[in-house]
């Protein structure tokens, strides 16, 4: 389980999370949704050990990785896409995806290649292996960003905005990979979503962030998306 208590963080003397709980079972699909700005791309970071912990803790299968580098989380079992896809535009789909497996490094059952089932989710990245990866569409961007953090065989997947700019058939096709994803590899996975159809239609719970704090939580099975689309719109 990745679980978070109170945690705070801050950009200087600017608080930014205050005292947020969260928690994430093995193979579950959630969804942090709030406005622009509120703060869920800071707790990504915050969890990732991208961004310091000025307080509260952050558990990952039991042990406290609050203090620990980015690379220790990484090799613990959490992978993150940021938004943005953060892809090296220079270097090609293949090189791309194998700057994923040094985070093997020091797991002596993992096999230090690319997974086949990567090329099976996300058949763009063998069909476009050695194209640059500045070079391709922004949806296609986003699969091989995602197959990029599958490489690192983690346990807990974190995207930020994976529809953002995305045309819908794109989007049906990660939500298929996503759903594999979970059920045949059992990794879960926490999503921060604009997008309320998507964002209901893989989560099975929800939180509600707003001005840094979760203000709300639920089962996205029991609550209609217009309850919740009052904290989306400005």
């Amino acid at each position: 389980m990745l679980k978070l208590e109170n945690v705070s963080a801050a950009y200087g003397q600017s608080p930014v999370l205050f005292d947020v709980n969260l928690e994430i079972a093995d193979a579950e699909a959630v969804t942090l949704i709030g406005r622009n700005g509120v703060g869920k791309t800071t707790l990504l970071r915050t969890i990732t050990g991208l961004h310091p912990v000025t307080a509260g803790g952050v558990k990952l299968n039991g042990e406290q990785f609050e203090k620990a580098p980015a690379y220790a989380r990484t090799r613990a079992g959490l992978a993150y896409v940021p938004q943005g896809r953060g892809l090296f535009p220079h270097l090609t789909v293949q090189e791309n995806l194998l700057m994923g497996l040094p985070a093997l490094a020091g797991r002596e059952t993992a096999k230090k290649e690319i997974p086949a089932l990567v090329y099976d989710l996300f058949p763009i990245c063998l069909d476009m292996a050695g194209r640059k990866a500045g070079n391709l569409s922004g949806g296609q961007q986003q699969q091989v960003a995602i197959g990029r953090a599958l490489v690192t065989q983690p346990r807990y997947l974190l995207l930020d905005e994976p529809t953002e700019g995305i045309q819908p058939s794109i989007v049906q096709e990660i939500e298929k990979a996503l759903t594999r994803i979970r059920t045949e590899l059992r990794v879960a996975v926490l999503l921060v979503e604009q997008y309320l159809d998507f964002a209901w239609a893989f989560a099975d719970r929800y939180y509600v962030m707003q001005k840094g704090r979760v203000i709300e939580s639920g089962l996205t099975a029991q609550t209609p998306q217009s309850t919740v689309q009052r904290y989306m719109s400005v």
